[in-house]
């Protein structure tokens, strides 16, 4: 596709050093019929053709064609303006200009926007259907690009940056993989980096700049999120219980140590079989027990 020309400066004047030219040339026009309307006024009759040239009739159409070259921009707002069809510039500063009254002019804005995309159903990596939304935060770079490149660029970034949240988030996993590394919910700030990074790639032609670009919604889909719920606390009960039977092994270990240490019992390999059973079913039991300790030979 043919891109136009990258945005370049337009050719323009200050609008305060235009002005008293034109009011000069605005004088000089009407100077003559104010005073013919004067002199009629105190009942002297003049000439018009004496008082009035052809040359100052034809510069009253001028002044209004002239006048047209004015213009303003606020802080943050861009002009763009064609010649006959063809792209002369791009105005950035703000204040009072004045411009060839032959311009035709656009006004942009450079300020910052804010896209929210829509929930979107995206399946991960593993193929889970996952929710997801995002925000935005972008502006124009390249008014040039943003105006004749594309037809609506801000239509154009909001269709763009949904398909990149949809690539983003189908390369990792909701969690992690095994080792719990390309996790969407554990690395939002990759995963924010990656997002605004790729779709910074998909607006680059509009001439728009991605500034922020974050998660601001991830959830599992609802047909799924019951049965990940419950896998999730399977999990962590899981990790529970294997950090508290690694307590209780440890203790076991300590107490048999310090009994045998302090010459309190001496105990045989049965009877160190039946303590140890009794000891593990006391710190891994989740309910009350009540244990009988077989500490020697009857």
């Amino acid at each position: 596709m043919r891109q136009i020309a990258e945005e370049k400066a337009a050719v323009s004047l200050s609008g305060w050093l235009a002005l008293p030219l034109w009011f000069a040339l605005l004088i000089w026009t009407v100077w003559p019929f104010i005073g013919l309307v004067a002199w009629s006024a105190l009942g002297v009759a003049l000439p018009f053709p004496t008082q009035v040239s052809l040359m100052r009739i034809l510069a009253i159409p001028l002044l209004a064609f002239l006048g047209k070259g004015f213009g303003i921009l606020q802080p943050n707002i861009a002009g763009i303006f064609t010649f006959f069809g063809r792209y002369a510039g791009t105005l950035r500063r703000d204040g009072f200009y004045w411009v060839n009254p032959f311009f035709q002019r656009q006004k942009m804005s450079l300020r910052a926007n804010n896209l929210n995309t829509p929930t979107l159903k995206v399946n991960d990596r593993a193929g889970n259907p996952v929710e997801v939304a995002a925000v935005v935060v972008w502006r124009v770079a390249d008014t040039a690009r943003a105006a004749f490149d594309v037809e609506d660029y801000g239509t154009y970034i909001v269709i763009q940056s949904e398909s990149a949240v949809r690539s983003v988030v189908s390369a990792r996993w909701y969690d992690g993989d095994a080792d719990g590394r390309n996790s969407l919910r554990g690395d939002m700030d990759a995963v924010a980096e990656l997002l605004a990074t790729r779709i910074q790639e998909h607006v680059a032609l509009a001439g728009l700049e991605v500034v922020e670009a974050r998660i601001s919604h991830l959830a599992y889909a609802p047909e799924i999120a019951s049965a990940m719920l419950r896998r999730q606390q399977a999990e962590a009960v899981v990790a529970a219980r294997a950090r508290i039977v690694d307590g209780a092994v440890g203790m076991v270990k300590l107490g048999i140590e310090q009994l045998e240490a302090e010459g309190v019992v001496q105990l045989s390999s049965e009877d160190r079989v039946r303590l140890v059973t009794n000891l593990m079913t006391v710190l891994v039991s989740e309910s009350e027990t009540h244990p009988v300790l077989s500490v020697g030979r009857e």
